[in-house]
């Protein structure tokens, strides 16, 4: 499949407006960018829109010549200041074009700045779909898989495992391709990258033929599903579930593959309206809302939510099962913990929620994942679960994030990358045995930190000359 031309903005013959005289005109606003989640504020000097290669190479050399540093944004999705800067800020949506579509092979390669909702409405027109997918379809590509970004299932990767050639524009405006062979430790760093090595231009996934996933979902108590989880994990290719503090009741959802050739059946219209939609975004804002004004009807609220819970059982094409929409602003923090140690994680959070008075509306979301050989995964090495906690965006969270941070971070937790976090450099780097391997290969690349931000210096330390700037 070959690429199309990007869509591009209609353009205005403005020569009578610029006729006039333009110096008594006052000057344009400053430009500002906000993430999705309002936690993070960008004040770029300015803003760059590339559409191809060539023209991002062109945007990184006149950066470095004025002196100022550049990151790249898509959909915004990260609650960290991954993507805040006060140089040039790249925004990647005209950068959003399929490349090529191997039926054969599954090897599908796009630009970088395409969602991951039209990556799958391109791989549906193909009959192709992706392995695994995270719940939110928002973000773009490189976004996604810079930061790391799973879905569920003990035997399935997350998104950048399932990465298999990457291009990218590094900080002297070369373009740079890497996979498995050819720089192999560049490869190996830049599929969790954080942004820190270069702008992603293109990138190439593995993907397989389309298929249909069986959905249970069934309300339980939290220690049946925490007794039973080691079958839970062996008997379903994709296990989550969610736990409403407070309450003893969780939501367990198991998605397992549809025989070639069975007939799907999916939710009525209707039906998936309601729950999808009304459910889980109308009411539950509305709980949440009162839950910010009376804090103390809190865990009332979430009995009567899990109460609410009812079982049912459907199936359709695989990216519908693993995409919700989630339409409730919230703040997150999220732990990759050792697949061993997440029983007692969870029943630690509930001990620390009983003694502290502390209210939280949103559940807790478990989910897990198989070990991995990418340098900066929070899977690095060892099978894992994933433990998410959120406070709605009316409602105090660091208290709450830092009793959860504490008690993961005693089990060797790794932060999520694109998420809510406390940790730094230093308290990282013992828990990812390739992080001084991917410093190298960023010092490289970057020395003078073209890439770096605030945050990637709490995170990753300086570039080793970005004192020279």
């Amino acid at each position: 499949m070959t690429a199309t031309p990007a869509d591009r903005p209609d353009t205005t013959d403005a020569t009578a407006d610029t006729a006039r005289d333009t110096a008594a005109a006052p000057p344009a606003p400053p430009t500002v960018w906000r993430n999705w989640a309002r936690t993070q504020t960008a004040h770029p000097a300015r803003v760059e829109r590339p559409t191809n290669a060539d023209e991002l190479s062109a945007v990184v050399r006149r950066a470095v010549a004025d002196g100022l540093r550049v990151k790249a944004v898509g959909s915004g999705h990260s609650f960290t200041g991954v993507a805040v800067t006060d140089g040039v800020l790249v925004r990647m949506d005209a950068m959003a074009r399929p490349v090529s579509v191997d039926r054969d092979t599954g090897l599908v390669t796009v630009e970088a700045g395409m969602t991951l909702r039209r990556l799958n409405e391109l791989l549906a027109a193909h009959e192709l779909a992706m392995t695994n997918l995270g719940d939110i379809d928002r973000q773009t590509v490189s976004g996604a898989i810079s930061t790391g970004t799973h879905g569920t299932g003990a035997r399935s990767p997350s998104l950048a495992a399932q990465v298999r050639a990457l291009e990218l524009v590094t900080a002297d405006g070369s373009l740079v391709r890497c996979d498995a062979d050819t720089r192999p430790e560049l490869f190996a760093a830049a599929r969790v990258g954080l942004g820190a090595l270069g702008v992603l231009t293109r990138v190439t996934l593995q993907c397989e033929a389309a298929f249909a996933l069986h959905a249970v979902e069934t309300p339980a108590r939290l220690e049946t599903v925490l007794a039973g989880l080691e079958r839970l994990l062996a008997e379903n290719e994709h296990v989550e579930f969610f736990w409403f503090p407070h309450t003893d009741r969780t939501l367990t959802k198991r998605n397992n593959r549809l025989p070639p050739g069975a007939t799907p059946h999916p939710l009525g219209r209707a039906r998936a309206w309601f729950e999808d939609e009304f459910l889980s975004n109308t009411a539950f804002a509305a709980l949440n809302r009162i839950g910010a004004a009376l804090p103390r009807a809190i865990p009332r609220l979430n009995a009567f939510a899990g109460r609410a819970l009812s079982p049912r059982s459907y199936s359709t094409d695989s990216h519908r099962v693993f995409v919700s929409p989630r339409r409730v602003v919230f703040r997150e923090m999220e732990y990759a913990v050792p697949r061993e140690a997440v029983t007692e994680v969870v029943r630690a959070i509930g001990r620390w929620l009983e003694l502290s008075g502390e209210r939280v509306a949103f559940p807790v979301e478990v989910r897990f994942g198989p070990a991995e050989d990418l340098w900066l995964s929070t899977a690095h090495g060892r099978d894992t679960a994933y433990v998410a906690v959120h406070q709605y965006q009316r409602r105090p969270y660091e208290r709450y994030f830092r009793a959860v941070a504490g008690i993961a971070d005693a089990v060797g937790g790794r932060p999520h990358w694109g998420k809510l976090h406390y940790l730094t450099a230093e308290t990282l780097r013992p828990r990812y045995p390739r992080f001084d391997d991917f410093l190298r290969v960023r010092d490289e690349l970057d020395p003078a930190g073209v890439f770096a931000n605030d945050h990637l210096d709490r995170v990753l330390g300086p570039a080793r000359g970005a004192a020279t700037r």
